[in-house]
């Protein structure tokens, strides 16, 4: 079953983790989108899981630069 990534669980990583999922979303969805144009995709709902990842992703993003979510504070042990 092709499950996406849940918005408590991104809303957990940094700003910096975020990017990087960012990254890694669009270039699967890239690939999937070549796989799909080419007739190789057997899962037709993974582009629509991943395209909804990419938007939880520039939601969360978002909602941190207006203000209205905060990033997890890094704790350090002393």
């Amino acid at each position: 079953m092709a499950a996406g990534v849940k918005a408590a669980e991104l809303r957990e990583l940094s700003q910096e983790e975020l990017v990087t999922k960012l990254r890694e979303a669009k270039a699967e969805l890239f690939n999937l989108r070549v796989q799909s144009a080419t007739g190789q995709l057997d899962n037709n709902r993974r582009l629509q899981v991943i395209r909804r990842e990419i938007a939880r992703i520039y939601t969360i993003m978002r909602e941190r630069e207006l203000g209205l979510s905060a990033a997890p504070t890094e704790v350090t042990a002393g």
